[in-house]
C-alpha cells in the first residue's frame, strides 16, 4: 500500500469511552438500598466513635492517676491503698502469663494449620481437630478455667503447682495459668496460619517438588517462611486475647491484687509454680467491686493495660498490611521464590 493510500485511509476506530452506570450512584439505588447504605456508614462511624471515646476516658482517668512509683512499686496490704504501694507485680505477672501461654499455643497452633491445610489425614480425624478448635474458641474463658483448676488439681501433676497446708494440690499457678491461657490464643493463631498457607500458590509447592524436595522439606523451607507474616498476626493477635483475659487468672492463678509468690527457692521454677496477679485482676481488685476499692489505681493500671493492647494491635495490624501487601505478584515473587532459591542451589 502506497503512501497516498494510506493517508486515505479511513482512522482506525477507537473503543468507546467506558460510560459508568447510573446503577453505581446513590441517588439512583432503591429506597431500601439507600437506607441500608446509610445504617451501614452510622454503624461504622459510631463503633469509631465508641472506640474513640473508650481510648480517650481511659486516657484523661489514667493519666491523671498514674504515677511514674505505680510502676516500679510493689502492691502493699494497707486499708489505704491509694497511699499504698503499685503494681509492678501485676506488669511482671501479665508478661510472665503471656510468655508462657504463647510459647505453648505459637507452636501447637502452626502446627495444626500446617497439618489442616497440607496433609488433612485421615479426614475423620480432621474434621474432629477443626470441631474441636471451634467449641475451644466459643468456650467461656471461665469455663475453661473451672475444667484447667479440675485438672491440674490431680496429684500426678501436683509438680506444677504448689500444695496446701493440708498437702491437697492446689493447681493454682503460673504454669497451669498459662496452659489454660495457650487454650484461648490457639484459635486464632490456627487461623491465621491456616488462611495464609491457604494463600500460597499452588505453583510455589509444584517448583519445590520439581527439584526432587519432599513435602516437609517444601513446607518447612518453603511454606512456612513464606508465611511467616500471617503467623506473626496470629500470634500476636493470640497475646492479645491472653493479656486481656481475667477469669483464668483469678480461677487458675490464684492472685487477686497481692505481690508475686514463688513457690521453693529455685529461681525460675519457683517463680512458675508460684501464684501472683496480673494487671486484669488487678483493676478488678482496686475497683469498686474487688475489695482494694481503690479506683485511682484501677484507672491507672488500666490504662497501662490498654496502652499494652493497643501497642499488640498496632503490631498486628502491621504484619497484616505487610502480609496484604506481599500478595501482590510483584512484590510476592521475589519473597516467595528467596525461600525457595536459598536452600536449592
Amino acid at each position: 500500500m502506497t503512501s497516498a493510500e494510506l493517508l486515505a485511509a479511513p482512522p482506525p476506530p477507537t473503543a468507546p469511552a467506558p460510560v459508568r452506570s447510573t446503577r453505581e450512584r446513590t441517588s439512583s439505588w432503591p429506597l431500601v438500598d439507600r437506607i441500608a447504605y446509610a445504617l451501614c456508614w452510622a454503624v461504622g462511624i459510631g463503633l469509631c466513635v465508641i472506640a474513640l471515646a473508650i481510648v480517650a476516658f481511659m486516657a484523661v482517668k489514667g493519666i491523671s492517676y498514674l504515677k511514674a512509683s505505680m510502676l516500679t512499686q510493689s502492691p502493699q496490704p494497707s486499708l489505704l491503698q491509694k497511699q499504698s504501694g503499685g503494681f509492678r507485680d501485676p506488669i511482671l505477672g501479665s508478661l510472665l502469663i503471656t510468655a508462657i501461654g504463647i510459647v505453648i499455643a505459637a507452636p501447637l497452633g502452626v502446627a495444626v494449620a500446617t497439618w489442616l491445610s497440607e496433609y488433612r489425614r485421615p479426614a475423620w480425624l480432621a474434621r474432629a481437630a477443626e470441631s474441636a478448635i471451634e467449641i475451644v474458641a466459643g468456650t467461656p474463658s471461665v469455663v475453661l478455667a473451672l475444667f484447667g483448676l479440675l485438672v491440674f488439681s490431680q496429684s500426678f501433676l501436683g509438680f506444677l503447682s504448689q500444695r496446701a497446708a493440708t498437702g491437697a494440690v492446689t493447681g493454682e499457678s503460673f504454669l497451669t495459668a498459662g496452659i489454660v491461657m495457650s487454650g484461648i490464643g490457639l484459635p486464632l493463631i490456627v487461623a491465621s496460619a491456616r488462611e495464609t498457607l491457604a494463600q500460597q500458590p499452588n505453583q510455589l509447592r509444584e517448583a519445590s517438588y520439581a527439584l526432587g524436595r519432599t513435602k516437609a522439606t517444601t513446607i518447612r523451607r518453603v511454606l512456612l517462611p513464606a508465611s511467616r507474616r500471617g503467623i506473626a498476626t496470629g500470634v500476636v493477635l493470640g497475646m492479645g486475647r491472653i493479656i486481656g483475659d481475667t477469669a483464668i487468672i483469678t480461677i487458675v492463678l490464684g492472685g487477686a491484687g497481692g505481690k508475686l509468690e514463688p513457690a521453693g527457692h529455685t529461681p525460675i521454677l519457683s517463680l512458675l509454680r508460684g501464684v501472683g496477679s496480673t494487671l486484669t485482676s488487678y483493676v478488678y481488685y482496686q475497683s469498686p467491686a474487688g475489695d482494694g476499692n481503690s479506683h485511682e489505681k484501677a484507672y491507672a493500671a488500666a490504662f497501662v493495660l490498654l496502652l499494652m493492647v493497643l501497642a499488640l494491635n498496632a503490631l498486628a495490624t502491621r504484619l497484616a498490611r505487610g502480609s496484604a501487601a506481599d500478595g501482590g505478584d510483584r512484590r510476592r515473587r521475589p519473597a516467595l521464590r528467596r525461600p525457595l532459591l536459598r536452600w536449592s542451589r
